[in-house]
């Protein structure tokens, strides 16, 4: 059976993936990597090249690996082939030039869809990449299914450290701005963890905008959050209003990002995942109304930080 794993906390090392043959694959992961393996992680495929797979992408290829490249958004793929990158038509044409392929997608479906379908990556049942890594956030239903599918193919080539395809279930934190940097986090419970900043980031936008309201400044109250047990990272690293930080969504409009849509599909997963085990999560609940109500009122491409501006009607810091 295809070995599939959640990753716990693989941290990029120097420039996503920069040193892919040293990352810090904790077990039981870390048989995948041995020094007489790192050539095979020379070509490398990436299927998805959105605000985050597209930095992922360059990263690699700044790093020196050869890269072959796909995405339904003829535009995205320009920029690559505009580059010198090797650009594909299919995933299954990224997998036949590639030793590992990585994928970044919006959704479930996309990602069952890039991996199963008539030209997907699994296509055919015999493949050339030993390693799929698929660092979206979907559901675990779907994670299971895939490597199930997965199981059941072969490599075309055989190979010391690996008999059989593997797979890492391996979605990733920071945004858009660790992904620039390389800075990434590889993590097993991506679902939890933006349930929580969600959470976390309704909980300073409404904070603050209380504090307007009582005549304090978003400065004075930040800093007064920020030396206090109130601190968090929507409060010192991705503060939501505009005018407090440099460098955040919030300082532009609320362009770029970890878009509102996205924020209420991995909200949608949590209370998904919540009633299947029976567990009650009402701050999920309340989140998940509030962030579906900002994508119907048009402001779904947005940086989930909008909250402040759109739903509690916060003030820019002048």
């Amino acid at each position: 059976m295809a070995i599939f794993y959640r990753v716990r906390s693989l941290n990029y090392v120097s420039k996503c993936f920069s040193s892919i043959n040293a990352l810090y694959l904790q077990s039981p992961i870390r048989r995948f990597y041995s020094e007489q393996a790192t050539s095979h992680f020379e070509s490398v495929g990436f299927v998805g090249l959105g605000n985050m797979g597209s930095r992922m992408a360059n990263n690699l290829i700044k790093a020196g690996y050869r890269v072959a490249v796909h995405d339904i958004n003829c535009n995205a793929m320009k920029k690559f082939s505009d580059m010198g990158v090797e650009t594909k038509e299919t995933p299954l044409e990224v997998a036949e030039a590639s030793d590992v392929v990585i994928t970044m997608l919006p959704s479930s479906s996309h990602v069952y869809d890039v991996y199963t379908g008539p030209n997907g990556l699994l296509h055919g049942g015999e493949l050339r990449p030993w390693l799929l890594i698929d660092s979206s956030t979907i559901d675990p239903q779907t994670s299971r299914k895939l490597s199930l599918a997965v199981s059941n193919c072969t490599l075309k080539e055989k190979r010391d450290y690996a008999k059989k395809p593997a797979m890492l279930d391996a979605p990733v934190s920071g945004g858009v701005l660790a992904a620039e940097a390389g800075t990434l986090t590889f993590m097993a419970a991506k679902i939890c963890n933006n349930l929580a900043m969600a959470i976390s980031m309704l909980g300073v936008s409404e904070s603050v905008a209380l504090g307007q309201s009582l005549g304090i400044s978003a400065s004075t109250l930040t800093r007064v959050l920020n030396s206090s047990s109130g601190r968090c990272w929507s409060s010192d690293s991705y503060n939501p209003v505009p005018g407090v930080m440099e460098g955040v969504p919030s300082s532009r409009n609320y362009d770029g990002g970890f878009a509102s849509k996205l924020m209420a599909k991995d909200l949608n997963l949590g209370a998904t995942s919540a009633k299947e085990v029976g567990l009650k999560c009402p701050l999920t609940s309340q989140a998940q109304e509030i962030y579906t109500e900002l994508c119907e009122d048009g402001h779904e491409t947005e940086d989930f930080s909008c909250v402040f501006r759109h739903y509690y009607s916060g003030k820019n810091e002048t």
